[in-house]
């Protein structure tokens, strides 16, 4: 699950946008203009930002470009706009914006930059880890680790300590037992809610994905999960 911030002027597309990522497991904020999502930013971190171009008090390009010379550029930014020009487009760029989606923004080529944006800052918090590991590294003296070893106080001998098993923790089943001796309506209902349950915790509660594995537009499998009963926030990532 990743924190995104969305910053955009326009109720409806804010809601829209929160509704999807909410599908996908991902928490989301929202930000109705610049001065807000400042508020937001100096609150919380965010994995990602969609941040619209045009809005009433602080255009969406200003405000990156005061976040990368304060230096809290932290995070990809997803620029949106109906109406920017191929130039704002590459300044934004320039500052530092990670991507743009033109609006009416489809479902398909948000997820995708969405999925990208997360892969990048994945990607850069490793980078930050690991960078952090070796400067601790080169400052720390190296010691030998005794928690690993254990000494024969026999004959000196040195032998490794087994490793503690991981611990497994068990997913959804896929064989499931049910009971046919009732009506085929409702064996064939829980058979379904059951199939689809699997997939769901399987899939993190991600509906996207659900969608493609089952084979069901998406606006259908809502009315069939809603129609079986199955709980939509059961079975979200969590963080």
């Amino acid at each position: 699950m990743a924190n995104i911030l969305v910053v955009d002027d326009e109720l409806g597309i804010r809601d829209l946008l929160s509704e999807i990522l909410n599908d996908e497991g991902h928490s989301v904020d929202v930000a109705e203009n610049a001065t807000q999502a400042r508020n937001a930013r100096l609150a919380a971190g965010y994995d990602l930002v969609l941040l619209d171009i045009w809005m009433p008090d602080t255009d969406g390009v200003s405000l990156l470009k005061e976040w990368a010379m304060a230096g809290t550029l932290t995070m990809p930014v997803i620029m949106m706009s109906g109406h920017a020009t191929i130039e704002t487009a590459v300044e934004a760029t320039r500052i530092g914006a990670f991507s743009f989606l033109e609006k009416p923004i489809t479902m398909q080529k948000l997820l995708k930059a969405v999925e990208q944006g997360l892969t990048r800052s994945a990607a850069n918090a490793s980078a930050a880890v690991a960078s952090s590991q070796s400067k601790a590294d080169a400052l720390t003296p190296q010691a030998p680790t005794p928690a690993a070893l254990l000494l024969d106080g026999c004959n000196g001998a040195v032998e490794a300590a087994a490793p503690l098993a991981p611990h497994l923790e068990q997913g959804p089943l896929a064989h499931q037992g049910f009971n046919l001796d009732r009506p085929l309506r409702e064996a064939r209902d829980g058979f379904e809610k059951a199939y689809f349950e699997f997939h769901l915790a399987r899939e993190g509660g991600s509906m996207t994905r659900v969608a493609e594995k089952t084979g069901l537009e998406r606006t259908h499998l809502y009315r069939k999960l809603r129609q079986l009963g199955v709980d939509l926030g059961r079975n979200r990532r969590n963080g």
